[in-house]
This record gives structure tokens, C-alpha cells and sequence, in this order.
């Protein structure tokens, strides 16, 4: 189904569509059944998703009128999102492939091709995704590293702390507690747009400024770590990823593969490897980039993606316009974001 036929049954408020998908509004934070009788919301803040468990992925909450959370309807076409349902449940079980096909009622191949199709990604990594979210969400309520370990469904600590989750140059337990403890390093260099500012965790690059005064770049380093470890005074050490910053803001060939350590959601993340693949002299829109991570309803969401993108230049958000061919809107401000353009287009 089209968005625009999820939504003309949402208009409708049409029973027969109960099931096959929940609409959730950004506004409010809350997903519904289409058929829900609550107020209609304006299209622009609503998006779909096709079972209540990836609508509360993503920050909502069910309904308390139509509660679409209530119930799944299981069918040819609801495969993925009866297992999601499952996992989102309870993202601590063992969920290997047999359990996963098991719980839909299908074959691991067929799991497998249903989650590609419709998701974008293999059942094993939805369920890190969910396991991931309950671990940070209960660091996040107070409770100890080790009661989160084990309550996201995490073997070992070796887990968390290897392969099962990465966090920007921060232990699990500094990141509990807001990042303290976290050791930062940065500098400034000047460029043809301003003084950028790139600050770095040991792993790599975690923050880029842009502005005219080191004082007011350090003020924005400090909003954005707020607890962490920040040197008093530039770095001689980050030289080399200032010049390939330096480089980057004047258009001119700069070194691939830059070591980045930042945090971000599973949708984040998506925006930003699109907003990477844009090449230099060329603009896509927030509807292009929503169409292009398969979520062509998510264009607002898209947006607030590159508004908290973390490392300006080196993921180039200043690539994404309006629809319309308009500048749109920049963090640093939309003077830096037409000369970064202009920089780049000759």
C-alpha cells in the first residue's frame, strides 16, 4: 500500500484496515488503529508503521481510546510484524532464526526475505535494535550496568561493552550517567565558511562546530557533552583531522574512511549514510533522502536527523534542500549552507 492509501483509509477511519498498519502523529507521540475516532491529525505529522511494535521503536505510544496494541492479526502479509511484536515484547529471549521463523509461523528463509523486503533489514537485527533500546533505557532510569546486562538479554558484559553495542567513546556506565567521565579532545581551524571546530574521543571524530569565535564553538562542545571530560585548551594531536575538515569545507579532496565515533538511533544512522552517498555539487531533498531509506512518509523525521547530525562536512546535511529548490534550514546557519553550496558547485 502507497502512504498516500494508508492515509486515504486513516481519512476514512476504515475498520478493514485495522491490523495491516498504525498510523502514529508526531505531535503527540501516540499511534492508532486507522479506524481510531480520535480528532484527525494533519498529514504532515503523521507516519505509518506497519505493526504497533515498530511504532513504539520509535517513541510512540498506543492509544488509549482504540488501544492498537491490543491485538495482532496474523496473516500472509503480517508475518514481520507478528514477530516483531514478539520481540519488541521481550527483546531478552533467546531469539535465534528457528525461534524467530517459529513465532511468525514460517520458514527462516521466508523470516528472513519478509524482513528484508519490508524492513530493510535481517530479523537478528531488529532484534538487536530492541535489545539495544531496553539496555540504554534502563541505564537511563538509574539502574546499575550490570542489572542492564542482563535484563536486555546480554550473555556477557563482553557483549555490550564488544560487538553488541557501540557508544561514543564512553563506557555503558559513563553513558548512564550522561557522559561523564568521557575524555574529549579539540581544536579549531579556520575555513572559507567560518572557524570550524572538530573535537575526538580516542576512537575518532565526535563533534564538528561552526561559527566565528572559539568561545562561543567551546560553549556548543560543552551544550553537546555536557558531562564529559573536555580538554581546557586545542589539541596539537587533532591536527589531521582538522585539515581533512579544513579540506572538506573547501571542496577539495580530503581522506575517506574518517575514524567517527558518534551515537545516533537506527534511523539516524540511515539518514546519515544517505546524506554521505550525496555527491559534492549536488542537493537532494528531505523527500528524496525519506524515499531514499525506504521511508517516503518520514520527511519531517528526516529532517530532524540532519538537524542533530553531530559532525557537519564530514556528513554532509548541508547537502539536503527544500523540495522547492529553498536552502532550507542549517544548524550553523543558512549563510554557511549557501556558501558550503556554492563552494561546492564550483
Amino acid at each position: 500500500m502507497t502512504a498516500q492509501k494508508l492515509w486515504t483509509a486513516v481519512e476514512r477511519r476504515d475498520p478493514a484496515a485495522d491490523g495491516l498498519f498504525v498510523y502514529a502523529v508526531q505531535s503527540t507521540g501516540i499511534y492508532c488503529r486507522p479506524s481510531c475516532a480520535s480528532r484527525r491529525p494533519r498529514r504532515d505529522r503523521v507516519e505509518f508503521f506497519p505493526a504497533p511494535a515498530m511504532a513504539e521503536a520509535g517513541g510512540y505510544r498506543a492509544c488509549r481510546r482504540c488501544r492498537p496494541d491490543s491485538t495482532s492479526v496474523p496473516g500472509a502479509n503480517d508475518v514481520v510484524r507478528l514477530v516483531c511484536e514478539r520481540v519488541a515484547r521481550h527483546p531478552e529471549a533467546r531469539w535465534a532464526s528457528a525461534a524467530l521463523a517459529r513465532a511468525g509461523g514460517v520458514s527462516v528463509t521466508r523470516l528472513q526475505r519478509g524482513f528484508r523486503r519490508i524492513l530493510g533489514l535481517s530479523p537478528r537485527e531488529y532484534v538487536a535494535a530492541c535489545r539495544r533500546r531496553k539496555f540504554l533505557d534502563t541505564l537511563r532510569n538509574g539502574r546499575k550496568v550490570t542489572d542492564a546486562i542482563y535484563e536486555a538479554g546480554y550473555g556477557s558484559p563482553s557483549r555490550v561493552y564488544g560487538e553488541a553495542i557501540a557508544l561514543p567513546g564512553m563506557t555503558p556506565a559513563t553513558y548512564g550517567r550522561g557522559g561523564a567521565g568521557a575524555t574529549v579532545e579539540w581544536t579549531t581551524t579556520p575555513t572559507r565558511v567560518g572557524l570550524v571546530l572538530v573535537a575526538a574521543t580516542q576512537k575518532g571524530l565526535c563533534f564538528v562546530a561552526i561559527g566565528q569565535r572559539e568561545s562561543e564553538l567551546h560553549r556548543s562542545l560543552e551544550a553537546e557533552l555536557p558531562r564529559a571530560d573536555i580538554a581546557p585548551r586545542p589539541s596539537t594531536r587533532l591536527r589531521a583531522l582538522a585539515q581533512a575538515v579544513r579540506r572538506i569545507a573547501s571542496a577539495q579532496p580530503a581522506a575517506t574512511g574518517l575514524p567517527l565515533d558518534v551515537i545516533g538511533t537506527a534511523f539516524q544512522w540511515k539518514v546519515w549514510r544517505a546524506l554521505a552517498e550525496i555527491p559534492i555539487g549536488k542537493t537532494r531533498s528531505y523527500s528524496d533522502v525519506a524515499a531514499l531509506i525506504g521511508r517516503p512518509s518520514a520527511t519531517r523525521a528526516v529532517a530532524r536527523a540532519c538537524a542533530t547530525n553531530p559532525v557537519p562536512l564530514v556528513v554532509p546535511c548541508h547537502r539536503v534542500v527544500g523540495k522547492d529548490g529553498s536552502t532550507g534550514g542549517y544548524r550553523w546557519g543558512t549563510d554557511v549552507k549557501r556558501a558550503l553550496l556554492a563552494t561546492e558547485k564550483r
